[in-house]
């Protein structure tokens, strides 16, 4: 939050979109998404709550623009990867491309919640997906393949997993009793959970989703459209 004496030190930069959906951004670095309100961008620049209305509507007008400050990373980093010089080449490339996406997302947590919550899907995502499929193309796809590859891939072509249900205190340490009255009933599932081993927590951006296991999916959905093509 900028101080008073900070504010009355330097000239004040006019406002503008952009700089309103950045401010949001870092916001949410810092503090979570639930800080993202008008007041709490306004106190940011130290305004009232009014100045911003001239940028943006409301919340959700906020949260379309932190969608697309995200994207703009995103395509940004996946513009920088060489694209294939030979067909053979389109899963090491869409690899590196979507994990490369998926370093924008762990530089900010919160964002694929936002970006499952949003009910127009802004051209910029529309931009990304159009390169994923002009890869496929050069790989040899069917349209009709790529659809299906796409479906398939789901969230983890734009790097990160859509969890199928997260369960409540997911990053508490685990309770003993509760796993044993679920062992009673749910022998394999507690056990499972008991095995399994999430220990990076800056490799995370859900329950399940951190890297090994983001990538263990991504490597299996991968090495299976290849032999689709190559059948």
């Amino acid at each position: 939050m900028t101080t008073e004496a900070e504010q009355e030190s330097r000239p004040r930069t006019p406002l503008t979109r952009d700089r309103v959906l950045r401010a949001a951004a870092a916001l949410a670095d810092r503090l979570g998404i639930e800080a993202v309100t008008m007041r709490g961008l306004a106190e940011e620049f130290g305004v009232e709550a009014m100045s911003l209305y001239h940028h943006v509507h409301n919340k959700e007008d906020v949260l379309n623009g932190v969608v697309e400050v995200v994207m703009g990373e995103i395509n940004e980093a996946v513009r920088e990867i060489a694209p294939p010089t030979e067909p053979a080449e389109w899963k090491a490339v869409l690899r590196t491309r979507i994990l490369a996406a998926r370093e924008v997302f762990l530089r900010h947590p919160w964002a694929p919640a936002v970006f499952q919550t949003r009910t127009d899907t802004p051209l910029s995502v529309l931009d990304y997906y159009d390169s994923v499929l002009a890869l496929m193309k050069t790989g040899g796809f069917t349209y009709q393949q790529s659809h299906h590859a796409l479906h398939a891939l789901g969230s983890r072509a734009l790097g990160f997993n859509q969890e199928l249900f997260t369960p409540p205190n997911a990053d508490a340490a685990p309770d003993p009793a509760a796993f044993q009255l679920m062992a009673d009933r749910l022998p394999h599932l507690a056990a499972m959970l008991l095995d399994a081993v999430h220990d990076d927590p800056d490799s995370t951006l859900g329950w399940c989703d951190d890297q090994t296991e983001f990538e263990f999916g991504l490597d299996l959905l991968l090495d299976g459209l290849e032999r689709l093509i190559a059948a």
